[in-house]
């Protein structure tokens, strides 16, 4: 035991010792080198944090525009939109008097969305016995949607929101600047009825039939 306690004693000492010795060592002053890097990885932080920021302020409208997606039972936004048949059409003259079905697009003169407009053309009969006004609508300029319109023979107008305004209140304007394509249902008294974000566009119409008829929007 004498002999352990003094080799603890020994270790000890020379642990005290090693301490002092490291203390009293002064104090290493960067090299240059040390200070370049120091000032690189600062105005490396400098430059991510500015990009962020500006990543940020880019995408908050489209934030905002998702955030504000409608739901059922709310109130339709306002809307005043030029057709693809030269016409002005309003929510105002059909509050009260029918219900209403918009069915947003991406864009005009591509495959899904010529499949879906076709599929309303076809589909005319079946909407036809109920009491609604419908319509496709993308964001197009309105002169864009007439020659796609023309191209297709299609028998209903084609809704322009050109400025964008309109799909952002509907809230299915999407990142890459264009409407999702997602269909509306608008009843007679001006509320969001249903909203469908699943879209079949070769069988849209036939759809939209089924839904209005299961809504029990009014038949003619």
């Amino acid at each position: 035991m004498g002999c352990s306690f003094i080799r603890r004693r020994a270790v000890a000492g020379h642990l005290r010792l090693n301490y002092h010795e490291l203390a009293a060592e002064p104090p290493v002053s960067p090299t240059p080198q040390d200070l370049t890097a120091m000032q690189f990885r600062k105005s490396c932080s400098r430059r991510v944090n500015r990009a962020l920021l500006v990543t940020a302020v880019a995408l908050a409208p489209w934030c905002a525009a998702v955030a504000d997606e409608l739901a059922v039972g709310a109130a339709a936004p306002d809307f005043k939109l030029i057709g693809s048949d030269g016409k002005t059409y309003t929510s105002a003259q059909f509050k009260g008097r029918q219900a209403v079905v918009i069915a947003w697009f991406p864009k005009a003169f591509t495959g899904g969305c010529t499949k879906e407009c076709v599929s309303f053309r076809e589909g005319r009969k079946a909407l036809s016995h109920f009491d609604v006004a419908y319509f496709t609508a993308s964001c197009d300029p309105a002169e864009r949607n007439k020659e796609f319109a023309e191209s297709l023979r299609l028998d209903y107008p084609i809704l322009s929101d050109s400025d964008k305004s309109v799909a952002t209140a509907f809230g299915c304007l999407n990142s890459r600047g264009v409407a999702n394509r997602w269909t509306y249902y608008i009843g007679k008294d001006g509320t969001i009825l249903h909203i469908d974000k699943s879209v079949q566009p070769t069988r849209h119409a036939e759809a939209v039939a089924a839904k209005l008829k299961e809504l029990g929007v009014a038949e003619k």
